[in-house]
């Protein structure tokens, strides 16, 4: 099953598994930093409430006993602690410290100069973690028995408490994030112009072959597709200069028969023997026509396909006045596309010709071109008001010398080159061409064309 929001790009897609790692990353960092100043700012608010607990007691453990209860009377309230003098230790209903505090508190009476005898005779100190986490119970006991009993209340740990870490945190992350999506530009430009370079390739065999460098991977890759390249060129002249030669080695004998045939005396027998010359160089013309890629003898050029098209509709209106008032066109006034005019004109006159001699009409429309995966492409549709195609015939006519009308007579059924001709020219130009029945009868050809 497909992901709805799934790019549909390379690049898109590793630059998306990227950021998602990074995010994640990221989210984790900040995780363990926010635990770690937790517990940094709890270690800290433990060891100063530590610190205040030990310089009360040493304060009060140089005084006697009865001056202790007016001391305390004069000490400074604070907001956040309670200091008491009791007999017994803290009787908060509080869980014992955890063992870490309680080892740092500890710690901290070690550093404190008291002398031995003065030290506390025990220590209790509650609170601290689980439920009891922002309250704090430390009871010293004097050597005389006595207990100063220190209740803090902690602050709530704030670990986003300094805004300048969030916004370092942040830049940080745009600035990785940046990166990431340069860097999947960079590492996927190859991939692109190798596309681009196919492409190009199938619009024109000529094209300039790709640059052979950049890392070992996209070098190897350029070197092999420019190999294939240049077969499919050497391919593609081989095959036209084998059919230029056979093309010059059949009219040679066709123009001999054509002399020797003006010395028949049968007027009747002479006719019918030219008529079939005729017809023998026509198919010898055609077949050449067919087999000649575009390709190879003519470049590509920026042209007006809403012109090109009006003047096919003109020539044939004017080739075939009895069918003029049911050529039409409609669309865009101007449309302009990347091909081969020469090429292009044969191809679509070819379908026009075929929808007016075998369907008595060419309703042509230019549609306005839209963007699809493989990029901007423009279609043409045309439109006959014939008899149609049986369903399983449509693809057979694409072959070719494949005639629906079976006479071999090119008044009436023409060689059956039309439509191989004007598909292989529409394929090499990056497009294609597609027949259906039309549900109100009638074909409609359908060519769509790269712009």
């Amino acid at each position: 099953m497909k992901l709805a929001l799934w790019p549909r790009t390379l690049a898109a897609r590793t630059a998306l598994v990227l950021l998602i790692g990074l995010a994640l990353v990221q989210a984790a960092g900040l995780t363990i930093h926010a635990f770690d100043r937790l517990d940094l700012q709890r270690l800290a608010q433990v060891h100063d409430a530590a610190q205040r607990a030990i310089d009360l007691y040493r304060g009060f453990a140089t005084i006697t006993p009865d001056a202790r209860a007016r001391a305390i009377a004069d000490v400074v309230p604070v907001e956040d602690q309670t200091l008491a003098l009791s007999d017994w230790p803290p009787q908060d209903v509080l869980a014992p410290a955890p063992p870490g505090l309680q080892r740092q508190l500890m710690a901290e009476l070690q550093l404190v100069p008291i002398p031995r005898p003065m030290r506390p005779r025990d220590i209790v100190l509650l609170g601290g973690g689980g439920d009891s986490e922002g309250l704090l119970a430390i009871g010293l006991r004097f050597p005389d028995g006595a207990w100063l009993n220190l209740r803090v209340e902690l602050p709530t740990p704030r670990p986003w408490h300094s805004t300048a870490f969030l916004l370092a945190f942040l830049l940080m992350t745009v600035a990785a994030g940046a990166m990431t999506l340069w860097a999947v530009r960079w590492l996927t430009l190859p991939v692109t112009m190798l596309a681009h370079a196919a492409e190009q390739l199938g619009r024109d065999v000529n094209a300039p072959p790709l640059p052979e460098e950049g890392p070992a991977e996209v070098a190897t890759a350029a070197a092999a597709f420019n190999t294939m390249a240049a077969r499919i060129r050497r391919f593609v002249q081989d095959r036209t200069l084998m059919l230029t030669a056979i093309g010059h080695d059949l009219r040679t004998p066709i123009t001999r028969l054509r002399l020797r045939a003006e010395f028949v005396e049968d007027a009747r027998q002479r006719g019918r023997m030219l008529a079939d010359l005729d017809e023998l160089e026509a198919m010898v013309n055609a077949t050449l026509t067919f087999g000649r890629d575009a390709a190879v003898g003519e470049a590509v050029a920026r042209l007006d396909l809403a012109e090109l098209l009006r003047t096919i509709l003109d020539e044939a209106g004017d080739a075939y006045p009895d069918h003029a008032a049911r050529i039409s066109l409609e669309g865009p006034e101007h449309l302009t596309v990347t091909a081969r005019p020469l090429g292009l004109k044969r191809a679509l006159t070819n379908l026009v010709v075929n929808a007016v001699l075998y369907g008595n009409a060419a309703h042509v429309r230019l549609a306005v071109p839209v963007v699809t995966q493989g990029g901007e492409i423009v279609t043409i549709t045309i439109d006959d008001d014939g008899p149609g195609i049986a369903p399983d015939q449509i693809e057979r006519m694409f072959q070719p010398f494949q005639r629906l009308e079976e006479s071999r007579s090119r008044e009436t059924g023409g060689i059956g080159l039309g439509l191989p001709i004007a598909r292989n020219i529409l394929r090499a130009h990056g497009g294609d061409v597609t027949i259906e029945n039309r549900a109100d009868g009638g074909l409609r050809v359908r060519v769509v064309l790269p712009v």
